[in-house]
């Protein structure tokens, strides 16, 4: 699956930049542990936007392109920014036979965005997973750590709302 770019403008902070800074200096002389300042950066932003990818490749001495490989290679890194509630539907087999797709639509709808963005507002992103392992309650979504089950199209409105 090809990772999205944020169309939310980067907006890091100086403390941001200090703590990556500090993270940059403790590693730069080892480039074996790219994946480590790549994972601390991500807690510090909550994401690896190309600006922060930039600050690390020029940080480490290691090509951008290689820092842009790893972080779209594996699925902990997202490229972009989560909202206060991230919602994520399960595409998993159980959950789709039962409707999860078109509750994926309705949420795209709702939301105003697709797969893999925020809100502007940066209230809402939205993901899709292969399994939450509640198989038993398909069709599910969650929003943060809240599980929704045996849901309808219906009750997506309802539950969002809930976050508003």
């Amino acid at each position: 699956m090809l990772k999205k770019q944020s169309s939310i403008p980067f907006q890091g902070t100086p403390e941001q930049q200090a703590k990556l800074d500090a993270v940059i200096a403790a590693h730069k002389d080892d480039k074996s542990n790219l994946m480590t300042v790549m994972q601390q950066a991500q807690e510090i932003y909550g994401y690896l936007p190309m600006e922060v990818q930039t600050m690390i490749a020029d940080g480490m001495d290691i090509p951008l392109e290689k820092v842009y490989g790893v972080s779209t290679f594996y699925a902990q890194f997202s490229l972009t920014p989560k909202g206060e509630y991230n919602v994520s539907v399960c595409l998993g087999t159980a959950c789709y036979v039962k409707g999860s797709g078109l509750i994926y639509d309705k949420l795209q709808e709702l939301l105003g965005i697709g797969a893999e963005e925020c809100t502007p507002d940066r209230k809402f992103s939205l993901t899709a997973c292969r399994c939450i392992g509640a198989c038993g309650l398909a069709p599910v979504f969650t929003v943060n750590e809240e599980v929704y089950g045996r849901i309808t199209e219906k009750d997506v409105a309802g539950i969002l709302e809930k976050y508003r």
